[in-house]
C-alpha cells in the first residue's frame, strides 16, 4: 500500500471484526507500529521476497486466495494446497506519475512501475463476486460501515461491482501513464510527437500519439500545433475521399477545422486562371486541384492549411509558395518540391507526410470536460450511388452536376456544422459553416459564391496591378471592389495607387447583370432544409441540382419550391453533421 492514509484505522476495524491482515515489506511495518497484529506474505507464500522487493507477492499462494471463486472445485483445490482465501484486497499503486514529473534517471522510474500491486487489483476486481478490493482511501469508511452493518461482516454485490470497477480504471490509467511515458523515451517523433502548443499558445503540453507502433503521419519540416493537426486530419480525409471517388487529384484549403476551399483537377478556363491569381504558372493537375481550392475563398484561406490527395509536385509547391500558409499534408514531395518548401515562413513552414494506407479504427473517442465521449466514425461513403433520389420532378442530372453535387457533399461532411456549400467546375465556391441557423449558412455560402464569380467579371480580367503589391494585397483590393465597398474601405486615391492599370467600378446593374448569368451550380446541405426560404435564395444564385437529407415537417414546401424553380432535389439517406 503505497498511499497509508487511515490505513492504520481501517486495519484495525476490520481486525476487531475477526479479519486476519496479511500485509508485506513497508506495509506490514506501517501497521505492527501501530500494534496490529500482522501476518507476513512471506509466512503464506513460504517464501522470502526476491530481487531486492521485486517479486513479494507475485505468488500462487497469494493469487489464487484471491482468484478462487466459491465453487465446490475452487475450495477443494484451495484446500488441498492449503493456501487460505482472500476476502478483501487493499492495495494503491507506486507514485509513477509523480516520480516522472520530478524528472528522474529512467532507472529510477523503472522501479517505480509497479507489478505485483496492478495484478493484486486486477485479480480481486476479475474476482469481484466475492472479493471486495479497495485502491483509495477514501473507500475505507463506506466499506468499513456496510461490513459492520452485515452480520456475515461482508461486502454486498453492488459495493463490490463499484470497487471492481474503480481497481480497473486505476490500473488502465496507471498502464496510460507508463505507455505515454515510455513513447517519450523510446519512439518520440514516431509514436509520439509534440506538438507546438494546444488550441491557444497557452496551453503548453500538447501532443499527438498512437498505440500503434508508429503514428501514419509524420513532419518532416517544422513543428504543427494542435489547431494544425485538427486542419491536417481533417482536410487529409476530405481530399482521400474526393480522390478516391472523382479518380482525379484533390487539394482542400482549411481554416480552424472547416474548408476554406476545396476542388478537383478540373482543367481552369482563362477566365479562371486570372482571377485565381495563376497566370503564368505550371498548371499540373496537382497545381490545378491546388489553385481551384485556393480560389474559392482566398480572404478565409489567408494563412490555411493545405492538403493534397497526391504527391506535391514542383509545380505546386511554386503556386503554395506564393500565397500566405500554415503548413501543409500530403502523401509525399518531389525532392525539389520538399526543398522549395522549406524555405517558407524562414523555415518553419510546417510540411507533412501522410501514409495513405492508413485506415482508422471504427470507434473514435474525444475528451470533453475531463469527460470520455465514443461513437462509430462517420464511415458513409459518399459516391454517385447516394445521387440516385432524385425526388422532383426535374430529374435530369449532367456529369458536370453528378461531380459538384460530390465535391459539395464531401465538402460539407467535414465543415463544422451546420453547413451549407456551393459548387462549381469541380470546386467548391462558397461555404457557409458553424451557423447555428440554415438559412444563414444557405446565405453566407452564397454571397461566397456570388464574390467568387464577380472575381471573374470581365473588368477585373482586363485590369492590371503595379508592380510590388503583394498577393494578399491584391485579395484584399479584390475584395472591396467586387463587394462594391471601395469607397467605404479606403479613400479614393489609396485605391488608384494599387493599380497600374485600374478597373472600372462596377455599378448595381453591371454588379446585378453579371450575376445573372451565372447558373448550373450545385449546393449540398449536411441535414435537411426546415423552409422553403432556404431554396428561394439558392434559386436567386443559380443553384439548379441540391443534394440534401430530408426530415422536415416542411419538406412537402421545399420539394415544392424546388418543382417551381425547376431545381433537380436529390435526398441523401444520411445526416452528416460535423463536429
Amino acid at each position: 500500500v503505497s498511499n497509508r492514509e487511515n490505513l492504520s484505522w481501517f486495519a484495525t476495524r476490520l481486525y476487531e471484526l475477526g479479519y486476519e491482515i496479511v500485509a508485506s515489506g513497508g506495509t506490514a511495518a506501517c501497521l505492527m507500529e501501530s500494534h496490529i497484529s500482522v501476518t507476513q506474505v512471506s509466512q503464506i507464500t513460504r517464501h522470502q521476497p526476491m530481487l531486492n522487493g521485486r517479486v513479494k507477492t507475485l505468488h500462487p499462494a497469494i493469487h489464487a486466495g484471491i482468484l478462487a471463486r466459491s465453487c465446490h472445485d475452487d475450495l477443494q483445490e484451495m484446500k488441498e494446497f492449503g493456501y487460505p482465501l482472500f476476502d478483501i484486497v487493499v492495495c494503491n499503486l507506486y507514485p509513477f506519475e509523480q516520480m516522472v514529473k520530478h524528472g528522474v534517471e529512467i532507472q529510477d522510474t523503472i522501479e517505480q512501475i509497479d507489478i505485483g500491486g496492478v495484478t493484486l487489483l486486477r485479480a480481486a476486481a476479475k474476482n469481484y463476486h466475492r472479493v471486495t478490493v479497495l485502491c483509495n482511501p477514501d473507500d475505507y469508511v463506506r466499506v468499513y460501515n456496510e461490513i459492520e452493518a452485515n452480520e456475515d461482516h461482508g461486502t454486498s454485490l453492488e459495493l463490490r461491482k463499484d470497487l471492481a470497477l474503480k481497481a480497473f480504471n486505476v490500473t488502465a490509467g496507471y498502464d496510460f501513464a507508463i505507455s505515454n511515458y515510455f513513447r517519450y523515451e523510446f519512439k518520440a517523433g514516431k509514436a509520439q510527437m509534440d506538438l507546438r502548443y494546444g488550441i491557444n499558445s497557452h496551453q503548453k503540453q500538447a501532443q499527438i500519439f498512437t498505440s500503434g507502433h508508429a503514428l501514419p503521419v509524420a513532419s518532416v519540416n517544422g513543428q504543427p500545433s494542435f489547431i494544425n493537426m485538427l486542419d491536417a486530419l481533417n482536410s487529409w480525409q476530405l481530399v482521400q475521399e474526393l480522390h478516391q471517388v472523382t479518380g482525379m487529384p484533390a487539394a482542400a484549403s482549411f481554416k480552424h477545422v472547416s474548408p476554406a476551399g476545396a476542388a478537383i483537377a478540373v482543367p481552369l478556363s482563362e477566365r479562371e486562371i486570372v482571377s485565381s491569381m495563376v497566370k503564368g504558372f505550371e498548371l499540373t493537375d496537382m497545381a490545378t486541384a491546388y489553385a481551384r481550392a485556393r480560389s474559392a475563398d482566398r480572404l478565409s484561406s489567408f494563412g490555411d492549411w493545405i492538403a493534397l490527395s497526391d504527391t506535391c509536385d514542383i509545380a505546386t509547391a511554386k503556386l503554395i509558395l506564393a500565397d500566405v500558409s500554415d503548413g501543409i499534408i500530403a502523401p509525399g514531395y518531389h525532392p525539389h518540391a520538399l526543398q522549395l518548401l522549406k524555405k517558407k515562413k524562414n523555415g518553419k513552414f510546417v510540411i507533412l507526410t501522410m501514409d495513405a494506407s492508413y485506415r482508422p479504427p471504427a470507434i473514435e473517442y474525444r475528451t470533453v470536460y475531463g469527460l470520455q465521449m465514443q461513437q462509430e466514425r462517420n464511415n458513409y461513403i459518399i459516391d454517385s450511388q447516394i445521387l440516385s433520389n432524385i425526388i422532383t420532378d426535374v430529374k435530369q442530372l449532367t456529369n458536370k452536376a453528378r461531380l459538384d453535387l460530390l465535391v459539395a457533399t464531401i465538402a460539407v461532411k467535414y465543415a463544422q456544422s451546420n453547413s451549407v456549400c456551393y459548387a462549381c467546375n469541380g470546386q467548391v465556391i462558397g461555404l457557409g459553416a458553424g451557423q447555428q441557423s440554415r438559412i444563414h449558412c444557405v446565405r453566407l455560402a452564397g454571397e461566397k459564391a456570388q464574390l467568387w464569380w464577380l472575381r471573374q467579371h470581365p473588368f477585373l480580367m482586363d485590369s492590371q496591378f503595379k508592380e510590388g503589391v503583394k498577393r494578399a494585397q491584391m485579395n484584399n483590393v479584390i475584395d472591396s471592389y467586387v463587394r462594391g465597398t471601395v469607397d467605404v474601405d479606403m479613400s479614393r486615391d489609396d485605391w488608384k495607387n494599387y493599380w497600374e492599370k485600374e478597373p472600372m467600378i462596377l455599378s448595381l446593374d453591371q454588379r446585378q447583370n453579371w450575376l445573372k448569368q451565372m447558373d448550373k451550380l450545385s449546393m449540398s446541405s449536411d441535414a435537411f432544409f426546415p423552409f422553403r426560404d432556404s431554396i428561394d435564395f439558392a434559386n436567386l444564385v443559380g443553384v439548379q441540382h441540391i443534394a440534401t437529407p430530408m426530415g422536415s415537417t416542411h419538406d412537402r414546401d421545399v420539394i415544392s419550391a424546388c418543382n417551381d424553380k425547376k431545381i433537380v432535389l436529390i435526398q441523401l439517406s444520411k445526416r452528416l453533421f460535423h463536429h
